[in-house]
C-alpha cells in the first residue's frame, strides 16, 4: 500500500494518504476511487456546497469501520478552505468548513468523508435559509416506489404554491426535493412552510402520506420529515457518496426521470459517466429564489380553519412557543377516572 500520493485538483496539490485503503469491500472501491469520483463530479458537488457550512460524515477506515459526524472544522484545515460560523439550538456555535472548490472536497475525502451535509444557509447569512428541503422518508412497509408517487404529488402541490422543486435520490430508500428560496425567512418560518406542504400532501393521500412525528402513528406511509428544516438538521448533498455497501450516491434527477430512476442506478462507478454526459442537471437552481408567501398563507389557513398548529421539534431542540407536548402518544399521561 502506498503511503501517500499527490493529486492535482484544479491547480491545488492535495495529499491523499493510504490511497489503496479499501473503503467499500463489497465493490473493492478504495480511497483513491473516492477522490477520483469527487474530482469527476466536482462542479456539481461544489455547486451544492458552495458557501454553505458543512458537516462531514467520516468513515476513516471505510464503511465497515467506525464513523462519526464532524461539525467543527478540523484543526489542520488549510488556510484556503473557508469556514462559516453557525449557531446550534443549544446556543453554542461552531466554525464549519465551506467547500468552495473541488480541492476542498477531495481534501475532506482524504479524511474519510463520504457524505457532505451542508446547512440550508450561506455563510454570510446563517439565520435565513435559502433552500426549503423536503425529505420523503419511506416507513416500514413502504419503499422507494411509494416515495416516487408522493414526489409526483409534491410537484403539483409546489406548482400550486408558485414553487419549483429539484428532486434527487437520497442514496437510500427515499427522495429529497429542494426548493431554492430567497433568504427572507427564519428557520421556524421555513419549517412552518414545510409543515403546511406536508399537510397538503397528507390531505390528498391520507392513506399514503403522513406528517406524524411519532413512529407509532405513521403506519405504512411516506413520512414528510418536516424537521429536516429545523435548525441544525441537514441532509446529504447532491452527489454525496452514501455509506452503503454498493457505494450509492445522492443523485440529482430531472422530473421526467423520477418515475423510472432507482437509487441503485447511481453509484460511485456509474455517476461520473452520467455527469460527463448530462452535466449537473440541477445547475439551474443557482439562478432561482422563490418566495414562501403562498405556503405560509396555507399554514395560517390550516391553523385558522382547522386548528392545525405547530408539530413537535426534534428532542435536542429547546421547547418552542406553541409546540405541542413532546411525548410519545402511547406514553402520554391520561386523565384519572373519577
Amino acid at each position: 500500500m502506498a503511503d501517500a500520493i499527490q493529486l492535482d485538483v484544479g491547480g491545488r496539490t492535495v495529499r491523499l494518504s493510504h490511497p489503496d485503503r479499501v473503503y467499500f469491500p463489497e465493490r473493492g472501491f478504495t480511497k483513491l476511487d473516492l477522490a477520483r469520483y469527487y474530482i469527476a463530479v466536482g462542479d456539481g458537488v461544489v455547486r451544492a456546497l458552495r458557501g454553505r457550512p458543512t458537516t462531514l460524515e467520516r468513515y476513516p477506515e471505510g464503511v465497515t469501520g467506525e464513523s462519526f459526524f464532524q461539525k467543527r472544522a478540523p484543526k489542520n484545515l488549510p488556510s484556503w478552505i473557508p469556514t462559516g460560523r453557525i449557531a446550534f439550538p443549544s446556543g453554542r456555535y461552531a466554525d464549519e468548513i465551506c467547500p468552495d472548490e473541488t480541492a476542498a472536497v477531495v481534501w475532506a475525502a482524504n479524511l474519510g468523508c463520504l457524505t457532505f451535509h451542508p446547512w440550508p444557509v450561506r455563510r454570510d447569512d446563517t439565520e435565513h435559509p435559502d433552500e426549503l428541503r423536503i425529505d420523503l422518508d419511506p416507513q416500514p412497509g413502504t419503499d422507494y416506489a411509494d416515495a416516487v408517487r408522493t414526489a409526483l404529488d409534491l410537484r403539483e402541490v409546489l406548482d400550486g404554491l408558485g414553487l419549483r422543486g429539484w428532486p434527487k435520490t437520497s442514496g437510500g430508500r427515499g427522495l429529497h426535493v429542494f426548493v431554492p428560496i430567497a433568504p427572507r425567512w427564519t428557520f421556524p418560518q421555513v419549517r412552518r412552510a414545510a409543515i403546511a406542504i406536508g399537510r397538503e400532501l397528507e390531505r390528498r393521500a391520507p392513506d399514503r402520506v403522513t406528517t406524524a412525528w411519532w413512529k407509532e402513528e405513521r403506519g405504512e406511509r411516506i413520512f414528510v420529515d418536516y424537521n429536516q428544516t429545523a435548525r441544525d438538521r441537514t441532509v446529504a448533498s447532491a452527489y454525496s457518496v452514501r455509506p452503503t455497501p454498493r457505494a450509492t450516491v445522492s443523485a440529482p434527477l430531472r422530473w421526467d426521470e423520477v418515475p423510472d430512476a432507482r437509487p441503485g442506478d447511481f453509484d460511485l462507478a456509474s455517476m461520473p459517466g452520467r455527469f460527463a454526459e448530462a452535466g449537473d442537471v440541477h445547475a439551474d437552481m443557482e439562478g432561482e429564489a422563490f418566495v414562501l408567501d403562498a405556503a405560509l398563507d396555507l399554514a395560517a389557513r390550516d391553523e385558522r380553519e382547522h386548528g392545525l398548529g405547530d408539530l413537535p421539534y426534534p428532542p435536542e431542540h429547546p421547547k418552542a412557543a406553541g409546540e405541542p407536548a413532546r411525548v410519545q402518544p402511547s406514553r402520554a399521561r391520561r386523565p384519572r377516572r373519577a
